[in-house]
């Protein structure tokens, strides 16, 4: 349960007859994030009294959390100079984010008085901006702890101590005169060294780093491949720009993660909350995919209008139109499933897609052969005939053979084509496979059962 159902009343209580110091009493032991929960729950009115009332760093730290909605509503309720004073006391990405995600109107309001509280705040927004989306540039913060190459151990912890406004004091980075960033050293390394041993001996010089334009999804698979809870950002001159923290990026799985769950479903990318989405927003990002996959559907129908004949000659041909195409449309889905997930995770590569296809056609094939064994037995036990048994049989391996294979190749070709792999839903894929299922299930009955189909169309 949230902790602001529980406080809510005590909260209104307090800021309805209560003092400053009865409030930060009754907020200190409480997380930030729990407060943001807290601050939701209450009218904006209310809000706006509650984070006035506390230390701006303390308001800072409560406002960066809350849900859009409610910090656009704040920017109405507390006006735009009150907020820049909150703003100002954010990490540099933590601000941008707020100024990026406001109204147009109300962003611009809040920048031009931040350029009057607080111009170097206002001047970072400007440099976090000028990278392109979804780039680590836009993820950086400022709030890193950096000092003179020559410094000893016992400087670099006396900066750690004295940096009130870093975002991380787990790493030290050590830059030259140019502020290159040339060595790290971590806290734990500091402490494990003699306070008078020079900085360098100490640091590691093969600095793990990323350039602003790298991808937010790469940088983040970067940090996990290296263990990282901080890493810095560097330009192509070398020069030390900032750093990207984890709790950053974990923001960023967690977004792409659920904008692929998304994407797996059929549905455009929803940013909101479920119950903060609108009705009609939820129509116009599921509609279009429906009506895509419906469209898809029709060419199912073609297909078995196509023969009609040879279902007209062995009618029983038709009780297993739906147990083939899902079982297509299904082996496909798990193959699909796997690339997008390898694709993100780093584990696959595109010039893998050979290897990919090899191994989904073998193991398409084995799968199928453990299928058909069980269709066999399902149409001997229905007596419809060893000629259809072996028709289903030699269907269902093909069929996931061919469900194995468009399934993991489909997100290499959009990746190529430069759409997201997860655009190739399981959905998309059914629709696409179960054509092609269509097409293999009643060509190979037509070899199969030709004495059959021409014996019934004879007797027409």
């Amino acid at each position: 349960m949230r902790i602001g159902y529980l406080l809510g009343p005590e909260l209104r209580d307090v800021l309805q007859n209560g003092d400053p110091e009865e409030l930060q009493e009754l907020l200190d032991e409480i997380h930030p994030e729990d407060l943001a929960d807290l601050v939701d729950q209450l009218p904006d009115e209310l809000a706006a009294r509650l984070l006035k009332k506390l230390p701006t760093e303390d308001a800072a730290d409560i406002f960066e959390r809350l849900e859009d909605e409610t910090q656009e509503a704040l920017v109405e309720e507390m006006g735009a100079e009150s907020v820049a004073q909150i703003a100002a006391e954010m990490a540099p990405d933590d601000r941008f984010e707020l100024l990026e995600t406001l109204p147009e109107q109300a962003s611009e309001a809040v920048l031009q008085s931040l350029e009057k509280v607080d111009p170097e705040a206002a001047e970072e927004v400007a440099q976090i901006d000028k990278w392109p989306d979804k780039s680590a540039g836009r993820l950086m913060t400022t709030g890193y702890v950096s000092v003179p190459l020559q410094c000893t151990v016992g400087e670099a912890l006396q900066a750690l101590r004295e940096a009130l406004e870093a975002e991380t004091i787990y790493y030290v980075y050590a830059v030259t005169a140019a502020h290159r960033l040339h060595s790290v050293a971590s806290l734990r390394d500091l402490l494990r060294a003699d306070p008078a041993l020079p900085l360098a001996e100490v640091a590691t010089e093969n600095v793990i780093s990323v350039p602003p334009t790298m991808d937010q999804e790469d940088v983040a698979r970067r940090m996990a491949k290296y263990d990282l809870t901080a890493m810095p950002v560097v330009d192509e001159r070398g020069a030390f720009l900032g750093i990207i923290t984890v709790d950053d990026v974990i923001d960023v799985l967690t977004e792409e993660q659920s904008e692929d769950v998304q994407k797996l479903g059929g549905v455009e990318p929803i940013e909101a909350p479920y119950f903060a989405t609108s009705f009609f927003t939820f129509i116009r990002k599921r509609a279009f995919w429906l009506m895509v996959l419906f469209v898809g559907e029709f060419f199912t129908g073609t297909a078995l209008r196509s023969y009609d004949k040879v279902l007209e000659a062995v009618t029983a041909l038709s009780f297993y139109v739906p147990l083939l195409v899902s079982t297509g449309g299904n082996s496909g889905g798990q193959s699909s499933s796997l690339i997008i997930r390898g694709m993100a995770v780093g584990e696959i590569k595109m010039s893998d897609w050979w290897r990919v296809l090899v191994r989904e056609v073998s193991q398409g094939a084995v799968l199928g052969l453990i299928l058909a064994i069980v269709g066999v037995v399902r149409v001997l036990l229905w007596n419809d005939g060893a000629s259809l048994a072996m028709v289903i049989g030699i269907t269902l391996i093909g069929i996931v053979i061919m469900g194995c294979s468009v399934g993991s190749m489909l997100p290499f070709l959009l990746k190529r084509a430069g759409f997201d792999p997860a655009t190739s839903s399981a959905p998309f894929i059914a629709s696409l496979v179960d054509v092609l299922g269509i097409l293999i299930y009643f060509n190979f009955a037509k070899i199969l059962l030709k004495d059959v189909i021409e014996k019934a169309v004879q007797g027409h």
